[in-house]
């Protein structure tokens, strides 16, 4: 199929041949492909054959997996069930009723194209280094930013990026990008004084990411001017507004206003239009944070809540949590991608200078990020795509949308939980609360004591759920109250997931009650 040819023999006498190889002999390649693919294939056709957590223990975990370097091969055989072992001990994040976190599970096509991926192992350095790879990462990310409505600049409305490991990642170079181009703007303009500090801003749902990757910067991350969110957990665009032009009269420099396309905690999608008029009105990089989220903004039903985003400078999305494409695979887009190049211009010298006249064939990923060496992150996103089609991808966050309100009227519907915050896309965040306690709640002078008691309870369910192996749920902190936090980016979970977890919550919590 590949047109290789038969395998040619080597003698070991003509100096054809190594004595130290790892080569394996064709029988034994084929042995260790099926044993493999037996592996992945149980897992992916029985997706509840295993508990969603195992029952295991750290000390557990250090006798199978934490023995000595081996001098000698296991065999075959005794590394297949070890592996299996590692199954069994692990999260299980293809389950339907694994809600924890954004974890989303891998499709069998996008499974099978990171072991193809992982067998070439190119290095995505540069078109030079991988000419096939770096043009299905460029296809790749073009999609992805059609996939969502975001458009570059220029006659041909073409913007530019590339794949990262993560949102993380994504978004930290995302800030190094917007200060070195505020910074070069600002400086030309004679805008920013020589000691006033750069300051970014953000509600305060934001992900942890972001302060994180400005303490990385050096920027200190007292320089997060952190805004307040409103009822529904958006930023809140006044405040906003407001606390930019103070600090601009207290001689500090806003460089870049970061909004979230789908808060982690309840999926909540800040203003976007509205931000980015404020962005636009005060000189500022606008950057979106939609690991979580962005995705949602291909079906038909999400679509009006990310009007904006096309106005973004960047936007950071994760493939590996709505596109069930396998970890870890994030994405950063530019609407300008010239202003990336522009902010890591001077790393093209020494052995990785590019000498290839051509444009589109001196093009090179560390033009565009902090990654040298980057593995082909591409395929399984291409793979997907063009397996499933975009209907069919839409279609799949649409239901786990859907699936999520309807966990959310559940919970309304029902005497003993308290939805928490809207389920925008596809968190639903809520508490058990039992009958007496809401009675109490209804007291003034018993509220706080009765709010602080139920926050303990619902900590020991969510404990306790984890550790049961039939759901799991996370929490978040909203309000100054611990809710339990149900994300579905599942394909797999039905309705029917919904009411199995809501009834093993209700039952654990009257057994702690009792």
């Amino acid at each position: 199929m590949l047109g290789l040819g038969t395998p040619m023999l080597k003698d070991a006498h003509d100096g054809g041949a190594r004595a130290g190889t790892l080569d394996l002999p064709q029988s034994e390649l084929e042995e260790l492909g099926r044993a493999f693919a037996r592996l992945a294939l149980e897992y992916l056709s029985e997706p509840e054959a295993l508990p969603v957590f195992p029952e295991t223990s750290a000390e557990k975990l250090s006798g199978l997996f934490g023995g000595g370097l081996p001098a000698e091969g296991l065999g075959l055989e005794a590394l297949t069930r070890a592996c299996a072992e590692v199954f069994r001990q692990s999260r299980q994040n293809g389950h339907p009723r694994m809600f924890g976190y954004v974890a989303s599970p891998a499709t069998p096509v996008g499974a099978w194209a990171s072991l193809a991926a992982a067998a070439l192992n190119s290095n995505v350095t540069s078109w030079r280094s991988a000419p096939g790879p770096t043009q299905i990462e460029q296809t790749a990310v073009r999609w992805l930013a059609e996939l969502i409505g975001f458009k570059g600049e220029g006659l041909n409305e073409t913007c530019g990026g590339l794949l990262t490991s993560g949102g993380s990642m994504a978004n930290l170079n995302a800030l190094f990008v917007a200060h070195r181009t505020q910074a070069h703007d600002a400086s030309r303009r004679g805008l920013w004084g020589e000691r006033a500090p750069a300051t970014l801003y953000a509600s305060d749902q934001i992900h942890l990411s972001i302060p994180k990757a400005a303490d990385i910067l050096g920027l200190g991350r007292e320089q997060v001017r952190v805004v307040p969110s409103d009822e529904e957990f958006r930023i809140d665009v006044r405040a906003l507004r407001e606390r930019i032009e103070s600090d601009v009269r207290a001689g500090l420099r806003p460089f870049c206003v970061v909004a979230s396309a789908g808060t982690v905690s309840t999926g909540a999608v800040d203003p976007l239009k509205e931000v980015a008029r404020v962005a636009r009105d005060n000189s500022l990089w606008f950057h979106v944070d939609g690991a979580y989220g962005a995705l949602a903004a291909s079906t038909n039903a999400k679509r009006a809540l990310f009007e904006g985003l096309e106005e973004a400078d960047s936007v950071s999305l994760d493939p590996h949590k709505w596109l069930y494409t396998p970890l870890g695979c994030g994405c950063l887009l530019f609407r300008e991608p010239e202003r990336a190049r522009a902010a890591f211009k001077g790393t093209e010298e020494g052995y990785i200078k590019v000498f290839e006249r051509e444009e589109a064939e001196a093009f090179a990923f560390w033009d565009y990020g902090t990654e040298l060496s980057r593995p082909f992150r591409a395929l399984k996103v291409w793979a997907t795509l063009s397996f499933y089609g975009v209907k069919r991808v839409s279609a799949a966050i649409e239901e786990d949308c859907a699936t999520a309100a309807y966990m959310a009227e559940r919970v309304r519907a029902a005497g003993d939980f308290e939805l928490l915050a809207p389920a925008t896309l596809g968190i639903c965040c809520f508490r058990y609360v039992p009958a007496a306690a809401r009675l109490e709640l209804e007291d003034e002078g018993q509220r706080e004591e009765t709010n602080a008691r139920l926050d303990r309870l619902n900590e020991r369910v969510m404990q306790r759920v984890q550790r049961g192996g039939e759901a799991y749920v996370s929490n978040a902190s909203l309000r100054g109250r611990f809710a339990l936090r149900a994300s579905i980016t599942n394909y797999r979970t039905t309705r029917r997931d919904i009411d199995l977890t809501l009834e093993v919550i209700r039952r654990t919590a009257g057994e702690l009650e009792g």
